[in-house]
């Protein structure tokens, strides 16, 4: 249970203080709701370009790590489709260093055109490295828009391509600032040894003179339902061929998130799921295999990931998913598999939740949805997932319109004699 108390400044920024007294340390998490979905088509990458920029100064604090080292905290950050999130951990004698550095890169970020030019360089030689010169790195450049043909999911969050990096001008990047980087389009939670009233004082002082924006409207397009499976087929100087299949879900929100997400763990967790232990362990057509969900806000997707064994094809390889999943849709899941997934999953939740970090990071993740008090509502919503719905659920999700195929092959040699 993750006790929390939540105010709001008047420039719309919302805070929530979670209060654990049994550690000397605290964290001040500030997460934006913008993400690689708030990115216009032509202009993609800029949320994770944004993450670095951020690192890069301010016009009065020309290096953020260094003043945050000199009172023992740690400092990092994380883009993806739906938010970018910015913690910091830190002695709780020192919180208000990290207030003010969080609060003055929001008010007087550095627009030093040498920074920009430096982290336009870094951006694009991860996308370099990453995506494009790593084996199967560039595998969501080509399943997003695959899967997705209208919403802004079709794109990975380190951008379409290379391009809109290397062409970002100036007035672009202060665009973005100005829409997105503003109190509120924030979330501020404080967590670990601080009191409510420290908490409300610190935020008002050095958040409370930081003027609104004017919020974008976030109205994205809505995912048409896909009627027709749709394949590609590439290839690349990887080690072995792989498969990949990815098939439409709800969104983070909807009711049948939790039966979706044991599903797939049901499907293609651990060694004693139902992929595994058939296609690896006895039919041995791949050598590892695995089926997970993206998560996203907005409805995302199961996704099912395997690398073969030398002696079979991407299409055969398919074709023995397809009869693993069908055994799932005829014959149902049985009610020992969902309680152990249940109780695997509710697990990991627990054990998350030791980590002041992690707390302070799902409740401002909650928040953002608009549902703060789901960090807490998780298990009743897990344990309430019946056999019924995840069998409903197979039928109606894992079905050949619905899926979305990349045969991922590897070049073969030819020796010449």
């Amino acid at each position: 249970m993750i006790k929390f108390e939540h105010f709001e400044l008047a420039n719309g920024l919302k805070v929530y203080v979670h209060e654990d007294h049994s550690t000397p340390m605290a964290v001040l998490n500030l997460l934006y709701n913008v993400g690689a979905r708030d990115e216009l088509a032509d202009k993609t990458g800029f949320a994770h370009l944004f993450e670095h920029l951020m690192f890069g100064g301010s016009v009065n604090v020309p290096s953020f790590d260094e003043p945050l080292q000199l009172v023992g905290g740690e400092n990092n950050a994380f883009t993806n489709n739906d938010i970018t999130n910015y913690y910091i951990t830190l002695p709780a004698a020192n919180l208000e260093t990290a207030f003010w550095l969080e609060s003055d890169r929001m008010l007087s970020l550095s627009f030093d055109p040498e920074v920009l030019e430096v982290q336009r360089k870094v951006v694009i030689e991860e996308f370099k490295q990453r995506y494009l010169n790593q084996p199967y790195g560039d595998v969501w450049l080509k399943l997003r828009p695959l899967a997705y043909q209208e919403h802004p999911y079709r794109w990975a969050t380190i951008g379409k391509e290379i391009s809109h990096i290397e062409e970002a001008t100036m007035e672009d990047v202060k665009s973005f600032f100005k829409t997105h980087y503003i109190p509120n389009n924030a979330y501020l939670v404080i967590a670990g040894d601080v009191t409510l009233e420290e908490a409300k004082r610190l935020t008002e002082k050095w958040f409370g003179g930081i003027p609104a924006g004017k919020l974008s409207s976030k109205n994205w397009p809505k995912e048409p339902k896909q009627n027709k499976k749709r394949i590609l087929e590439v290839s690349a100087e990887v080690p072995s061929d792989a498969l990949y299949m990815t098939f439409h879900m709800c969104g983070r929100l909807d009711a049948d998130y939790y039966a979706t997400d044991l599903m797939s763990e049901v499907l293609g967790r651990g060694k004693s799921s139902r992929l595994f232990k058939e296609l690896v362990k006895e039919k041995r057509v791949f050598n590892s295999i695995s089926a997970y969900i993206t998560g996203s806000v907005d409805p995302g997707l199961l996704v099912i990931s395997g690398k073969l064994n030398d002696g079979f094809d991407t299409v055969a390889a398919e074709k023995a998913v397809w009869e693993v999943i069908q055994k799932m849709r005829e014959e149902g899941i049985q009610k020992e598999e969902l309680e152990k997934t249940q109780n695997q999953a509710e697990a990991a939740l627990q054990f998350g939740e030791v980590e002041l970090l992690n707390r302070a990071m799902n409740l401002a993740i909650a928040a953002a949805m608009g549902r703060p008090n789901l960090v807490n509502e998780e298990p009743q919503l897990i344990n309430a997932v019946t056999v019924a719905d995840v069998n409903r659920l197979a039928k109606e999700i894992l079905i050949e319109e619905n899926c979305s195929v990349l045969y991922y092959n590897a070049q073969k040699t030819v020796e010449v004699i």
